[in-house]
């Protein structure tokens, strides 16, 4: 080979770049904080909280979560292994929700970046020819070039665009800033959002508790039927609120023959509440739609029902058993199942379990029904089991009787013991087990206290997400450019030339371009023509 020539290097010589830890995290970092990423996430997330919905959860119904494991002796230690019954506190539910955080702040900052630059930045200067543009349209205007060019810019001014001229034969003009705006505004209220609902879960608590009429529930964390807390709640900060629920008013439609009939009109749960132990009272009422405020806290009436009065003597007569004791509604008619638990009696356990009837059906041809909500001809529709009420120390629903190490009570002839009970009856137990006896019928409201923290700051942030959505969505980011050129048939004249480009599918852009012409055009008193494309 000849000498100063230079040799080409063979395919097998090219050296392919390699990245390096460097460009790596580069590479990762890009693509986590892309917006496709964060839409990815965002899907993940929703597909990760399925499984809370499947599966029963630890902190809503520890009973559930029992029995579940129970039945699923296999697959059961596993799924609460990979925390399927605590999924929004599992470290892979967690992992997804920071993901998602960190990949939209990770969008946000460099868009805004450059959104502020664009906000800085001048219109770009007009194309030479605005006929190539898809939308334009041409006029003509009686006076000098630099008249008509003043009139288009305080006409765009007006419409509230930012015009700037690059020289003196065309004008630009742009506008719709804020539909990027809106745009970061709704993903930075959607990490608001999120930060909000994190703060509600770390440092927010839940209770509920049922309330017979004429009780006083005291806020302890004990006291409450069901509770919940955050992983940084301190649990010495729940405030010892009281309220006594004096009476509870509960209105139903009563009119015969309506398709309304039996539907609920109102309730209501007349109380005494105490900021503290021992502390000044006062009477308030509570409604679904008016929860109470009490030391910081939220008080909501979600539930109501019956809660029959019941009492269990042994054999000599001592009282084993009194209590006014919740049933649960099964439909709209309060048809209530409940259980009766007396771990005292000797020399076993005795459990009952079965039906309250508001307004009972007496022939029970379908079975204990109520053929009304309201107390109009109550009765206990009940079956007696005795045996160990606590099979294996398991947590379990006060509405229900776990008869896994039970057996039931017959009659003397050995035929399946049934009570039916109305208000003041009494039924004795065979085999000098003793009596039962309903002694009345009390309503209980189902009282739902809540912590949120973060309530406040998910609320403005939501208001924030709708602002900026409906701003992307609604406002048009455009740019008009106008030129003006001595008219070549009469140079006493102005041609105007006016083009338009809109950054996404405009269908109104059109319409705004023929109305502006049309208006630069009216200008002109004594027009003799005036041209539109």
């Amino acid at each position: 080979m000849s000498a100063g020539m230079t040799t080409q290097p063979t395919e097998t010589e090219v050296v392919q770049p390699r990245l390096g830890p460097a460009g790596w995290l580069r590479w990762a970092w890009r693509t986590l904080t892309s917006m496709r990423t964060a839409l990815f996430l965002l899907l993940l997330l929703s597909v990760a909280a399925v499984p809370g919905s499947v599966f029963p959860q630890r902190s809503i119904d520890a009973t559930r979560v029992a029995d579940y494991l129970a039945e699923h002796p296999g697959v059961g230690p596993w799924l609460d292994r990979l925390g399927f019954f605590e999924v929004f506190t599992s470290p892979w539910f967690s992992a997804v929700y920071l993901l998602l955080v960190v990949s939209l702040v990770g969008c946000i900052v460099p868009r805004s970046r450059l959104h502020w630059h664009a906000l800085r930045a001048r219109p770009p200067r007009a194309p030479q020819r605005l006929e190539r543009l898809d939308v334009h349209a041409e006029t003509t205007y009686a006076g000098p070039p630099t008249a008509a060019l003043e009139a288009a810019r305080e006409s765009l001014r007006r419409k509230r665009y930012r015009v700037h001229a690059h020289d003196d034969v065309s004008v630009s003009a742009e506008t719709g800033y804020l539909r990027e705006t809106g745009n970061l505004v709704f993903h930075v209220a959607l990490c608001i959002v999120i930060v909000g609902v994190a703060v509600g879960h770390l440092f927010g608590w839940r209770g509920d508790v049922i309330v017979p009429e004429g009780q006083t529930f005291a806020s302890t964390v004990r006291a409450y039927h069901t509770f919940s807390a955050g992983p940084l709640v301190d649990l010495a900060s729940v405030p010892p609120f009281t309220v006594r629920v004096d009476r509870l008013d509960v209105r139903f439609e009563d009119q015969v023959g309506g398709s309304q009939f039996g539907a609920p009109r109102g309730f209501t749960a007349y109380t005494t509440t105490a900021q503290a132990l021992g502390g000044a009272t006062q009477q308030q009422t509570l409604s679904v739609n008016s929860p109470l405020t009490l030391d910081g806290v939220d008080v909501f009436l979600l539930g109501n029902g019956y809660a029959p009065v019941v009492t269990v003597r042994d054999a000599s007569g001592a009282i084993l058993y009194r209590d006014a004791t919740p049933f649960l509604a099964q439909d709209g008619f309060y048809t209530s199942v409940g259980a009766i638990k007396v771990p005292a009696a000797n020399p076993a356990m005795l459990g009952f379990s079965g039906f309250f009837l508001p307004t009972a059906e007496p022939t029970y041809a379908n079975g204990p029904v109520s053929q009304f909500p309201d107390l109009r001809n109550p009765e206990l529709a009940l079956t007696v089991w005795e045996g160990d009420l606590f099979p294996g120390g398991r947590p379990q629903s006060v509405f229900s009787l776990t008869t896994t190490s039970m057996t039931p009570v017959p009659k003397a002839d050995g035929s399946p013991l049934a009570i039916r009970l109305k208000p003041g009856e009494t039924a004795t137990l065979p085999g000098g087990r003793g009596s039962i006896t309903f002694d009345s019928v009390a309503r209980f409201a189902g009282l739902s206290v809540r912590s949120d923290p973060g309530k406040g700051l998910t609320l403005f942030a939501a208001l924030l997400t709708v602002a900026g959505l409906v701003a992307s969505l609604l406002v048009r980011r455009r740019r008009i450019f106008v030129r003006a050129v001595p008219d070549p048939e009469d140079s006493s004249r102005t041609l105007v030339r006016v083009g338009a480009l809109s950054k996404n599918a405009d269908p109104g852009l059109p319409g705004f371009v023929a109305e502006f012409t049309q208006a630069l055009s009216e200008t002109d008193p004594g027009r003799s023509r005036a041209r539109r494309k």
